[in-house]
């Protein structure tokens, strides 16, 4: 299986940039470009105080692991038509390419958001990363979340062929819903449940407390991101062998 998932990685990092005149150095560049213009749009339109944290580091903090969580779901649709020829090869599985595509976002989106700290920290912005396997947990068990959210995309599309147009479209709410441009400080009390039960909110707020410790947290809990990313994983995975079958007889 690691060698399947190896090959299908490679390939997917030459299909997706290997033709680029920079080569596969555009796979950092794109998205760090990309976040860099969100960036100067959202901060020049919603410059405000943030909570014991300075804005851009705020908004970092929510843009590129939504990023993650979104590219890995949304790329798991198609993951079978792209790679279906594969198939026929006994040691190649359909759960094989979810997995390289999903492995390539978190590398993607790791080294953009590691360069984008780094930036701003260049720049003067006050941060300071204590406690460096709380981060590496989070962006685990988001990154865990995002793979069973995929898996189960991947069933779907696979068994309804307008799931890669509703899917997507279905999870554009969650950029609002999830805390990448607020922060749970703005609610009150007595209506944070209208939100804190999503994860993705958990992951972001606890990610900016990690680089900022003196952001405050309300009501969030890591042990909440975990069990929802396990859960997740366990569902998605559940979906995948119950259709594995009719996927590869398809």
């Amino acid at each position: 299986m690691c060698n399947s998932v190896h090959a299908l990685f490679l390939r997917e990092l030459k299909t997706r940039f290997g033709e680029y005149r920079l080569g596969y150095l555009w796979a950092l560049l794109e998205p760090v470009l990309q976040m860099m213009v969100m960036l100067a749009i959202m901060g020049f339109l919603l410059h405000r105080v943030m909570p014991d944290i300075s804005f851009p580091v705020f908004f970092v903090c929510g843009i590129v692991p939504y990023s993650l969580f979104s590219n890995i779901a949304t790329r798991s649709l198609n993951a079978i038509e792209a790679n279906r020829g594969l198939f026929s090869y006994r040691p190649v599985h359909p759960v094989d390419a979810v997995l390289a595509r999903s492995l390539l976002e978190c590398l993607i989106q790791g080294g953009c958001f590691a360069a984008l700290l780094a930036g701003l920290w260049l720049l003067g912005e006050p941060m300071r990363i204590d406690n460096l396997p709380m981060l590496l947990s989070i962006w685990l068990a988001l990154a865990l979340l995002s793979q069973g959210i995929g898996f189960a995309f991947m069933v779907l599309g696979h068994a309804f062929k307008a799931a890669d147009k509703i899917l997507p479209l279905l999870l554009r709410p969650l950029y609002f819903a999830s805390g990448v441009m607020f922060s749970l400080h703005v609610f009150p009390p007595e209506f944070r449940y209208l939100v804190d039960w999503n994860p993705l909110l958990h992951a972001f707020e606890l990610m900016r407390h990690a680089v900022s410790p003196s952001y405050p947290l309300y009501d969030i809990s890591l042990s909440y991101l975990w069990l929802w990313a396990l859960v997740s994983l366990f569902i998605g995975l559940l979906l995948y062998k119950a259709r594995e079958p009719a996927i590869l007889r398809s």
